[in-house]
């Protein structure tokens, strides 16, 4: 496979080009040259006609899509649910997990490992983002900071049940409120197998985040959503007021977050504010988008559908049965879109959080989440509108017609 693009506006990690092309052979970016280099005829040549060029979406915090959730534990639900992701320019996935029980968790844990399985036998004829691992997210929550999981799966972790998920080498990415009783030694845990450490639906006081920290804690789940603030900690440990998640996060440069920002969970000027303490370098976009992704309005399941716990689409967002924000109904392309333009971020760096930000937290920036040579030819083109056009996987063009995929 030989390509070479040409006339876009191509977003690089510190700036946008529209002076360059850039070039791709079996599936991974060769060069990127000036546009008025004469062109080798024996390349396939991709015309953006001014579009943008971006590097593929890479999403570490995402449930469902399309009628599916992964804790439906399939082959098939695996594959439907990355398959809409990857519609809207996401190619590298982390299926997250919920509050499952046990058995749920590892019977999705054993159909991400059989989906994988397939793709790399070529056995599949469905087109899949790049499954960059498991996000263990869930059971291990505060029940003070449940949001729309299950309260009754919520449990304070249990090593001979975490080791044996850690042992399938599915786990990239590993969440744990950090105030409850043996998250330090699930931390040491994560930290052994390599993974992106993270604290959500948590309570915890700044002390415990300082612990955390010195655990191997990096990363905080979804900035401003079921974590712990001064009211809700002062509730928990009375006077004198103490200092949050919130704080410590901010006050420590080490330390990264996420944000939803489909403009229903949080306003612009969070959105804004969050960039600007925490730079892109340390702000990932994530979706936390559920199974209402391209469907219809109506009622749904959170996690697996045996569960029965429900949330409801307006068609905007999910809702819980007491009104509360429910998880997002978006991919990370409307993320990209609102913030573009509900923000004066620039462009450049709005994606960069959602590709080279989250690939570098996860540790696969080294082939993914940028245009550079030397990295996958995992593209994604944007239109002046930022809407997806053409998504690149490997160099391998995504076929859009849904009717010729069929989940298996």
């Amino acid at each position: 496979m030989k390509r070479i693009y040409v006339g876009g506006q191509v977003i690089l990690e510190d700036r946008i080009a529209t002076d360059c092309n850039v070039v791709c052979l079996d599936g991974s970016i060769q060069a990127i040259e000036r546009s008025s280099k004469r062109l080798d005829r024996s390349f396939e040549r991709v015309d953006l006609n001014g579009m943008y060029l971006a590097p593929g979406f890479v999403d570490i915090h995402v449930h469902g899509g399309q009628g599916a959730d992964f804790m439906d534990a399939t082959v098939g639900a695996i594959q439907t649910a990355s398959r809409a992701h990857l519609m809207h320019g996401v190619t590298t996935i982390f299926p997250t997990c919920t509050t499952g029980q046990p058995e749920q968790i590892a019977s999705m844990l054993k159909a991400v490992k059989q989906t994988i399985q397939k793709q790399q036998a070529n056995r599949s004829k469905v087109q899949l983002p790049r499954i960059g691992g498991v996000h263990l997210y869930g059971p291990y929550f505060s029940p003070e900071k449940v949001g729309c999981h299950s309260k009754e799966g919520c449990r304070e972790p249990n090593a001979k049940e975490y080791n044996s998920y850690f042992r399938t080498k599915l786990i990239r990415i590993a969440t744990c409120a950090a105030e409850l009783p043996g998250a330090a030694e699930f931390y040491s845990a994560a930290r052994k197998h390599g993974c992106l450490i993270t604290c959500g639906h948590s309570n915890a006081t700044w002390s415990e985040m300082a612990t955390a920290f010195e655990n191997g804690v990096r990363h905080v789940d979804h900035f401003w959503c079921a974590m712990s603030s001064v009211p809700s900690v002062r509730e928990r440990m009375g006077f004198p007021m103490q200092a949050s998640m919130a704080e410590f996060v901010l006050a420590n440069p080490e330390m990264s977050t996420e944000v939803i920002a489909d403009g229903c969970h949080l306003s612009p000027e969070l959105l804004r504010f969050a960039w600007q303490m925490k730079s892109a370098k340390r702000l990932c976009l994530v979706s936390d988008c559920n199974r209402a992704l391209d469907m219809p309005p109506g009622r749904y399941a959170f996690g697996n559908q045996d569960d029965k716990c429900w949330f409801w689409s307006d068609g905007q967002v999910g809702r819980s049965k007491s009104g509360g924000l429910a998880s997002s109904i978006l991919a990370l392309d409307s993320m990209v879109r609102f913030m573009s333009g509900h923000t004066d971020i620039p462009l450049h760096e709005i994606v960069r959080m959602a590709s080279l930000t989250p690939a570098e937290r996860v540790g696969t920036a080294h082939r993914f989440g940028s245009i550079e040579p030397g990295k996958a030819e995992d593209l994604v083109i944007l239109d002046q509108q930022l809407n997806v056009r053409s998504v690149m996987v490997g160099g391998v063009e995504v076929d859009t017609n849904n009717e010729n995929q069929h989940p298996s």
